[in-house]
This record gives structure tokens, sequence and C-alpha cells, in this order.
């Protein structure tokens, strides 16, 4: 066998292997060009793809059922709380309302959903008030108290009663649930989130669903 017939393979061999790897690496590194535009940085919990929280159907103040697939077009910043809660729920609304003051023009494709943990106390009307105080457009929802250990479950929500001599208050999950437009869940907030690091979540969202 020739030394010729010895080297060609040889070389050939390495030139191939070098530029496979080269290639292997060249597709690496793209991809994750592509997958750093497709997922956007976060302030909030990334829990894209969950497979809980998904879907509601309880009565607004009116009687009306709503249901969160009707609420696709825009993104949804949802909150379970009570009305009597003394700081949490306040804090968690006050921050969504400046959400919006912070979005501006995009204001109107952000909907603010409060859950009521304590359907026992909180009436329609005294959840109609209540959202409106913090602004006119923020929607309350309420369950019956018999459907409402289902309805904690199926969002990952814990509560409980406790007494405080004659009555009682609620302790209850603090985290925001974020959908985007297209009716997925993306996002868990933190309760001490800022405003503007949420409405900058929000943006993304915005920016993403109607990019993609």
């Amino acid at each position: 066998m020739s030394i010729e017939s010895i080297q060609e393979p040889s070389l050939g061999g390495d030139l191939s292997r070098r530029a496979m790897m080269l290639g292997g690496s060249l597709a690496l590194l793209l991809s994750g060009c592509d997958a750093k535009k497709a997922q956007p940085s976060f302030h909030g919990l990334n829990i894209t793809g969950a497979n809980y929280a998904q879907a509601f159907s309880l009565q607004d103040p009116e009687g009306k059922t709503r249901t969160l697939a009707e609420f696709k077009g825009k993104v949804v910043l949802l909150f379970f709380g009570f009305t009597q809660c003394p700081d949490v729920c306040p804090t968690a609304l006050t921050r969504a309302a400046l959400v919006k003051q912070i979005l501006g023009p995009d204001a109107d494709k952000l909907a603010v959903i409060f859950v009521t943990l304590d359907p026992e106390r909180d009436t329609a009307a005294l959840l109609k008030n209540y959202t409106a105080a913090f602004d006119p457009e923020f929607l309350g929802l309420r369950s019956s108290l018999a459907d409402l250990p289902a309805l904690a479950q199926a969002f990952k929500i814990t509560y409980k009663k406790v007494p405080t001599g004659s009555s009682y208050t609620m302790d209850h999950t603090a985290l925001s649930y974020v959908y985007d437009l297209k009716g997925h869940i993306r996002l868990a907030i933190r309760h001490d989130q800022p405003a503007d690091q949420l409405a900058r979540d929000v943006r993304a969202l915005l920016t993403e669903t109607t990019s993609s």
C-alpha cells in the first residue's frame, strides 16, 4: 500500500471530523441565539408550560359566568385574596393599578382579575366596590363556598381561616399569575416584585406574542 493511500484518508478523515465539530458548534451557537430570542428574560418566575392554573368558570358581581378563555387577546394578571385582607391584597391591587399607569396607551391590553377566597363574606356587591376602589376596570370574581377547594387546588393556591376573636382572617398564597395574549399561563409574580418590573414583564409578553 502506497504512502499516499495511507495519508490521504487520514488527512481527509481529520478534516471531516474538524468540519463536523465546527459545524456542530456553530449550530449550537445559532440555536442558542434563537432560544434567547424565543425566550425573553422575565423578572417574574417563568412557569411557561405549567399544567396547572389552566382555566376557571366563576361569577362576576352581576352574576354572569366568566371564563379565562374570554380574555384571550389581553395579558391577564390574576390574584387570589379577600376583601378584608389587611395588607397583601391591597398591596397587590395597588401595584396592578400602578402597572397600568406605567403601561400608558397599552393599559387596556392588561386585564386584572381578583378572585376571592372568602365567598362567605365577600358578596357580589362588596367585591365590586372593593376592586373598583383600585381601578374601575378591575374585575372581582367569586365561586361558591363548596367549589372553592377544587378551584384553589387547580391553581395551586393554599388558604385557611385563622380565628381572630369573634371573627377570622385568611392566610393564603400571595403569588399573582400572568397569562399571555393566547391565554397561556406564563409567569408567577412574587408579592415583593416592584411595579416597574411587572410592567416590563407585561410588555415583554405583549411584544413576544404580537411578533410571533
